[in-house]
């Protein structure tokens, strides 16, 4: 068990204490926030938040805050630019679906659930200038994503430098014994710990872990539409999946998923030894059990087999129905649904990911006849049907 409690961790505060109680079979209350500033939960987010099930399994109290207050805000930790301040409804409404999805990770019936309006609605301003007064601005400005910020002249709302103070109190609110985030989230972790002993509790013991990496390099983010999501359907994440880069096959194993290190280990030399795609298909397996079930996995991988493998299309293809033969091919994509907008379609384009009957195109006009086949990256199709 403490294999996956620790897997990907890159900071533990205070390890040798933690340790200690894990060892001493404590029950403690491990606390996540999460601020629902989207509806969905991709693999990244997961990543983390299955760690939740693993001390659930370890017989630990799992208390989950709902940033019901601090997403209006919205954390800045790892962004380069201000965010957008939801409303209330906003997040309430993004939040609908959460639970649902939670319930694909870990227990959510026996988590405590908290919303973190409960106890910041009634909060003082006196309480709140003493909270303000354990920090220092430089301290704020000091932080990565502020700095570079600072240096370029952009702009830094003050709601911004209130947040780690906000989510550091949610942890006084709860009593936590054990915080767990990304490791973007390191010094709202911390601050946590700072003011638990100005309330003279016990400061709340951290680990934070990797990032997953998306396949084109970067923190796996709807930002940069770059997700696997976790309620993809079973034959989309199986195709999701293998489309990563080889060099992050491990790297998905060993966040992702729960084989074990030795098992880890010898998939490892098999990368070495053999086809990459073997491994990745078990990956790919591993990942769709984990979100649907392993007959669905084997299903998905057998259609991803015959389509890819075999050289043969899907068995069954969406057709849409155009006016006419001549096509802006950036209007055409998002017509027929293969990328969100227009953005993402000239993206796809640049980067050769658009073929007509297996053909790759480029143009921005383009002549479809009856019967052609769009084909938007590795596992997308629609046939052109004319009037």
């Amino acid at each position: 068990m403490n294999e996956l409690l620790f897997r990907a961790s890159t900071e533990v505060v205070v390890r040798e204490d933690l340790e200690a109680k894990l060892k001493k079979g404590a029950k403690l209350r491990i606390k996540y926030g999460i601020d629902p500033t989207g509806d969905r939960i991709h693999l990244g987010h997961a990543a983390t938040i299955r760690k939740l099930k693993h001390f659930q399994d370890a017989g630990h109290q799992v208390v989950l805050i709902v940033g019901s207050f601090t997403g209006q805000i919205g954390d800045a930790s790892d962004k380069d630019s201000e965010r957008t301040i939801l409303t209330k409804e906003e997040v309430q409404a993004n939040m609908a679906n959460y639970e649902t999805l939670l319930a694909k990770i870990f227990d959510i019936d026996s988590a405590e659930i908290h919303y973190n309006h409960e106890w910041f609605n009634d909060m003082s301003l006196d309480e709140w200038l003493r909270i303000n007064q354990l920090f220092s601005l430089a301290q704020m400005i000091e932080r990565d994503n502020f700095s570079k910020r600072f240096e370029r002249g952009d702009r830094i709302g003050l709601q911004e430098m209130q947040y780690p103070m906000l989510q550091g109190y949610d942890s006084v609110a709860v009593r936590a014994d054990v915080e767990i985030g990304g490791n973007d989230q390191l010094f709202n972790l911390l601050a946590g710990r700072n003011i638990q002993k100005a309330y003279d509790q016990e400061p709340q013991n951290i680990i934070s872990y990797e990032l997953l990496l998306a396949d084109d390099g970067r923190k796996m983010s709807k930002s940069w539409a770059n997700c696997i999501w976790i309620d993809d359907e079973p034959a989309d994440m199986f195709g999701k999946v293998m489309s990563i880069n080889d060099d992050l096959i491990m790297h998905y194993f060993k966040l992702v998923t729960e084989v074990s290190d030795d098992e880890m280990t010898k998939l490892e030399k098999d990368l070495k030894t053999n086809n990459p795609r073997d491994v990745k298909l078990r990956l790919a397996e591993e990942i769709v059990s984990i979100y649907h079930d392993e007959t669905s996995a084997a299903s998905a991988k057998e259609a991803w087999l015959s389509q890819f493998s075999d050289k043969k299309l899907p068995a069954t293809i969406p057709d849409f129905v155009v006016d006419n033969q001549q096509q802006n091919l950036v209007d055409l994509i998002v017509a027929v649904e293969l990328a969100d907008n227009k953005s993402e379609a000239k993206r796809l384009i640049e980067q050769g990911g658009v073929r007509i009957n297996s053909h790759k195109v480029d143009s921005e006009m383009v002549n479809v006849n009856d019967g052609d086949v769009l084909q938007v990256g590795k596992r997308k199709f629609v046939r052109i049907k004319t009037k």
